[in-house]
């Protein structure tokens, strides 16, 4: 399965999930967070920050979200969870 980065429309595309997260990480601007002003990396790691330090209402609260966003965001994050692997990944992003 290929993997394309989804931020503001860059498109490139990789083979594995690590590397479309690593991407993000090193490729993109980081983002602060609008909930505690945390500054993280953009995509995957942004929104894992965001529904793993804080609830989905401060989410909601924070960036205006819908229910609907909730649902894409946590569908994104149980598929991407699902095949990567995380001691790679977190390996790689600590290089």
């Amino acid at each position: 399965m290929a993997w394309e980065c989804g931020i503001g429309g860059c498109g490139a595309v990789f083979e594995d999930v690590e590397s479309a997260v690593v991407h993000q990480a090193t490729e993109h601007e980081r983002r602060e967070c609008e909930v505690c002003g945390t500054i993280v990396p953009d995509g995957y790691l942004a929104i894992r920050h965001t529904f793993t330090e804080h609830s989905r209402a401060e989410y909601v609260r924070a960036y205006g979200a819908s229910s609907e966003d909730v649902r894409n965001r946590e569908a994104l994050l149980e598929e991407i969870e699902s095949v990567a692997d995380t001691q790679a990944l977190a390996d790689e992003l600590r290089r």
